[in-house]
């Protein structure tokens, strides 16, 4: 390999991708730092491009989970030297326009022109090449990374700080909850999971994980909640019954627009929203991380393709919810739930399954897209 090339994750077609050598990054402004990457995740949101549910074409380098040793800087970079270790939200912002200044770093309107969001090798959000790679350039660093005690502790841990733990965390904190209340989540995949453990983090009395995958529902109770197995019957009556009949305050959709029936093969895009909409109380709150996409190509009929589904919008009304809804602001939560890491508060890497090399990445997608071998939470190492 020479000094100008280095190896990474790229997709093929759908269902494969290969390590290949590709252009290693350059600095290209006074702002930008080049990191290279220690830890690197496979995020449920990369399947979508892996299985060809995306506008992504052929030579896209993945990865939007980064965390690693800065090892070049721009000079107008001041907050950070070379040596820090710094780990990277997946969502790319200036700092600087009216959005993030008011701590809405996800919808930066100055990276995303046009209001398309921004996210490192993530197709039609942003130009930036991904991180499952040995280096990657992170632009607008002193805003966008965040630094790390030095070392090699908690690395498990700090690098869910990308994504998965303030994803979870931002599911909760839109739903309107507070203290006390009991929460309804959908999806027991990695983001579910983090959504979940937040709310215990947070002080929900109560916390129901609903799925169909056993060693996702044995992880769930595993941290104290209580698991609902949607293959078997109506969720919302089991919620239900559970409580006597009374419905939760809060509900967390951590699923997104490729939700299942209970065969887990059909999809049905609304199925969940439906679902939160009957579980959740009068006046109640519904938070919704799960990813929506205005276009998907694989979906089942017309109004999916383009991003549209029906829900029962009049019950909604009725019973006077409230929704929140988009991606992550994960700068509005990353250096807090870090700290809370170093305290020894939180350790989110609980929901990690494997750490393999990065040559290993290929046989690690096939298995985690088809939920074998206990495949939840992938970490690559270059």
């Amino acid at each position: 390999m020479s000094n100008d090339t280095m190896r990474a994750v790229v997709w093929d077609k759908p269902y494969k991708v290969s390590i290949q050598q590709v252009p290693k990054p350059k600095l290209s402004h006074p702002d930008d730092i080049i990191v290279k990457v220690t830890t690197t995740c496979i995020c449920g949101s990369d399947l979508h491009m892996y299985e060809g549910r995306t506008g992504a074409e052929s030579g896209i380098v993945f990865g939007h989970e980064n965390m690693g040793i800065v090892d070049e800087l721009g000079p107008g970079v001041t907050l950070l030297k070379k040596g820090d270790r710094v780990v990277m939200p997946f969502n790319v912002a200036c700092g600087r326009c009216l959005n993030c200044e008011e701590g809405r770093s996800a919808f930066c309107t100055h990276v995303n022109p046009g209001f398309v969001r921004c996210a490192t090798s993530y197709v039609s959000m942003g130009p930036y090449q991904g991180g499952q790679a040995e280096y990657v350039k992170v632009p607008f660093a002193d805003f966008n990374a965040l630094k790390l005690p030095p070392g090699k502790e908690h690395e498990a841990d700090f690098a869910l700080l990308a994504d998965i733990f303030p994803t979870g965390w931002h599911g909760v904190e839109i739903s309107g909850f507070r203290p006390g209340e009991s929460v309804a989540v959908w999806g027991a995949g990695p983001v579910g999971i983090m959504a979940a453990y937040s709310a215990i983090l947070r002080g929900a009395s109560q916390v129901f994980v609903v799925d169909r995958v056993p060693e996702r529902l044995k992880k769930a109770k595993e941290i104290g909640c209580i698991p609902i197995d949607f293959s078997k019957s109506d969720p919302v009556k089991q919620i239900l019954d559970y409580r006597g009949g009374k419905e939760v305050d809060r509900g967390v959709d951590a699923v997104g627009y490729q939700a299942t029936t209970a065969d887990g093969k059909t999809e049905q895009p609304n199925v969940v929203l439906e679902a939160l909409i009957s579980v959740v109380r009068p006046t109640g709150g519904l938070g919704i991380p799960g990813l929506y996409v205005p276009s998907d190509p694989g979906a089942a009929d017309q109004n999916a393709q383009k991003g549209y589904m029906s829900f029962p919008f009049g019950k909604f009304f009725e019973k006077g919810l409230s929704m929140g809804t988009g991606q992550c602001n994960v700068k509005a939560y990353n250096r807090y739930l870090r700290d809370l890491i170093v305290a020894g508060r939180a350790k989110p890497s609980f929901v990690v399954s494997h750490e393999v090399s990065l040559d290993d990445a290929a046989d690690a997608y096939d298995k985690f897209d088809r939920r074998v071998d206990g495949y939840t939470k992938v970490l690559l190492h270059p």
